[in-house]
């Protein structure tokens, strides 16, 4: 009887030995990792990834370059008086190849999924980080970039010429890949929650954000490619109202949160720059309680919407007053984060028609000035165009200006395009370093030129042989 029961306890031993290692994989699965990426899975932390990235970047480098706001007090130096450090650039160098990498990721499980809509949306997605790259520093790796799994430390730079070329292949080719009628399969994305129609225009409206990015440059026919893409709107459906832009709703709900963890922080030591907000007094614009607090005098009264002058020279006590800064409740939860906003079509097409390529300038610029209210829910007067500065006078000047508040708040597009026309014309003071230049680059980050010295050294070649900031990249020479 004791053999027999030996013998029973033996077979069961055996029977949960068996059992437990048949089960060993699933029983040792990490549930906090993913097991298997879809195309779906990383679309909703990069969307997110970047759009905090570079609203922080706006704050921190866009607002000071384009005279929206500055550093309070100030003693001396400073972004603000083209003050440029070395490795000002790491950041966006880093965040934008880290998400990259992942971008690459999601193209990958969506072509091995033959998933026509999310390859789209990758290519799209890696065209806004490349372009934002190449517009910052010039020359950058691309090719040979995200491939360190393949043992390659050290990428080769492509040439802004050449980046440029693939990403606009790319969206051309993004845009022929959507399916509408199809559904995206996968969890809802943040950005617009699953609408390919809109993730088509978005498309579309960021290949005529870069194409009018490299119109000066006479070999590239971006003029004339931009105008086909405006006529043919059933090719090339874009962005047609403000409820389509690519605007990012922040809701508050974890992980979906302000990346200013503390929003008090966002206007820390900050002003208003006088440029930026005697614009907004003169057009009697009601986007300022938005976007700004009152000023107030020595007796702590309100005096109305006042900055203080960027790159100021002399003593911080010349102020007699407390001078306007941020309203906090733009980076509060919830907020939004403007991507490409329907506005910068309207100005795309606006200058399109003030260079005589389409009709009606005059209707676009309207168009977008409206819709620039509507992009931070602020109240448009029917009567704002009878405001002699604010109506339509056929210039250029006067749709980069208005385009300067529409791209308030959306990473460095202010910085790039005021690169490329000049626009708006923003004051200059004595205490301004660089020659009272506006830099046009950025340096390369100190760690590539030590780390990755060779093929840095043919990027600088390629820019001409100078890694400075004031050396201009392909599209604005």
């Amino acid at each position: 009887m004791r053999k027999l029961k030996s013998f029973l306890l033996s077979i069961i031993a055996v029977v949960a030995v068996v059992a437990c290692t048949s089960n060993f994989d699933e029983i040792n699965e990490d549930p906090n990792r993913i097991a298997q990426i879809s195309p779906g899975t990383l679309i909703n932390p990069i969307i997110y990834g970047l759009a905090a990235h570079n609203a922080d970047r706006s704050a921190s480098i866009t607002f000071d370059l384009m005279q929206v706001s500055l550093p309070f007090p100030s003693v001396s130096g400073g972004l603000h008086r083209y003050d440029v450090s070395q490795n000002i650039g790491n950041s966006s160098w880093y965040h934008y190849y880290k998400w990259a990498n992942n971008i690459r990721e999601m193209r990958m499980a969506a072509e091995k999924a033959e998933d026509e809509n999310y390859l789209a949306i990758a290519l799209t997605l890696n065209a806004w980080v490349y372009s934002n790259l190449t517009d910052i520093f010039g020359p950058v790796p691309m090719m040979e970039a995200s491939t360190g799994e393949e043992g390659n430390f050290y990428p080769a730079f492509d040439s802004q010429e050449f980046i440029y070329e693939i990403l606009l292949q790319d969206l051309e080719r993004a845009n022929e890949l959507y399916q509408v009628d199809e559904k995206m399969v996968y969890a809802e994305d943040i950005l617009f929650h699953n609408d390919v129609s809109k993730w088509q225009k978005f498309t579309n409206s960021l290949h005529m954000r870069l194409l009018l990015r490299i119109s000066e440059r006479a070999e590239t026919n971006a003029f004339q490619q931009l105008t086909a893409m405006v006529n043919n709107p059933e090719v090339y459906p874009v962005f047609e109202s403000t409820e389509e832009s690519a605007i990012l709703k922040v809701t508050g709900v974890t992980p979906n949160v302000s990346p200013w963890g503390r929003p008090q922080d966002f206007r820390l030591s900050v002003k208003m720059a006088d440029f930026f907000v005697e614009n907004l007094n003169e057009l009697e614009d009601s986007r300022r309680p938005i976007i700004a607090t009152l000023a107030k005098n020595e007796a702590n009264e309100n005096i109305g919407y006042k900055g203080i002058p960027s790159a100021y020279d002399g003593p911080e006590s010349q102020f007699e007053y407390n001078a306007s800064t941020f309203n906090i409740e733009q980076v509060t939860n919830p907020m939004k984060i403007v991507l490409l906003p329907y506005s910068e079509v309207e100005f795309i097409k606006a200058e399109l028609a003030q260079r005589g390529f389409i009709e009606d300038a005059k209707t676009h610029y309207e168009k977008g000035v409206q819709a620039a209210f509507e992009q931070l829910e602020a109240e448009f007067s029917a009567n704002y165009f009878e405001n002699e500065l604010a109506a339509y006078n056929d210039s250029l000047e006067r749709i980069m200006l208005q385009k300067y508040y529409a791209l308030y708040f959306v990473d460095y597009q202010q910085w790039f395009e005021y690169r490329r026309t000049g626009f708006p014309e923003l004051p200059t003071t004595d205490a301004m370093f660089n020659d009272k230049k506006m830099p046009v680059r950025f340096y390369y980050p100190s760690d590539i030129q030590v780390n990755n010295s060779e093929n840095y050294s043919k990027a600088v070649e390629m820019l001409g042989g100078s890694d400075d900031i004031n050396t201009k990249v392909w599209w604005d020479q």
